[in-house]
């Protein structure tokens, strides 16, 4: 079997340099293409102080901005807050009220029947006591009547159930009768009188 010769020719030599001088150039190269877009990234991250300034007072303004809107909404919740619970206190007791409206109307049905004998005197002093101290207590809390009988009729306040014809008494869009008490509690009604109008 033939031995395989290892001494270099000076061919071998001669393409051994070129490889390395190739090499070498085209890691010189490399460096120089690197080192061209490190200058071209350092020019370019280069900012205009002052097109940061403006940038940064923009971005400040704009934050005051939401800042403001902010501290405004909270105000007018607090706001909102503030009246919602001055209307609940004051119309506090609305439902109560308009409950008891009927047990008013009763007293005053029985108040309106004869008393012929003297058990149903007393009985009746006693129906006029109760519905003296309830009309009271209701007062007390805001509760008033409806002025209605004479007055001009007003829709907010009365409920025109019947219409008659106008006459020298009774003008147009007056109240003639009042079926049914109103009552309002402070400003607000809570039941409208049943009203007969002139028309």
């Amino acid at each position: 079997m033939a031995k395989k010769s290892t001494r270099t020719t000076p061919e071998d030599s001669q393409a051994s340099t070129t490889d390395s001088a190739a090499t070498s150039t085209a890691s010189e190269a490399t460096q120089a293409a690197t080192s061209a877009t490190d200058d071209q990234a350092e020019q370019t991250t280069v900012v205009d102080p002052t097109q940061q300034i403006t940038d940064l007072k923009a971005q400040l303004d704009a934050k005051d901005d939401q800042l403001l809107r902010a501290q405004a909404e909270i105000v007018n919740m607090q706001n909102r807050n503030k009246k919602e619970q001055a209307a609940l206190l004051k119309y506090d007791g609305q439902a109560l009220a308009k409950d008891v409206l009927p047990v008013l109307d009763n007293l005053e049905r029985a108040l309106a029947t004869p008393a012929d004998d003297e058990a149903a005197q007393q009985l009746k002093k006693g129906v006029e006591m109760v519905y003296g101290h309830l009309q009271d207590a209701l007062k007390k809390h805001g509760v008033t009547e409806v002025a209605a009988a004479g007055e001009k009729f007003d829709p907010n306040i009365h409920q025109a159930v019947q219409t008659v014809p106008v006459d020298d008494d009774h003008p147009a869009d007056t109240v003639v009768q009042v079926l049914q008490r109103g009552y309002l509690l402070k400003d607000r009604t809570l039941r409208p009188a049943m009203v007969v109008v002139a028309q």
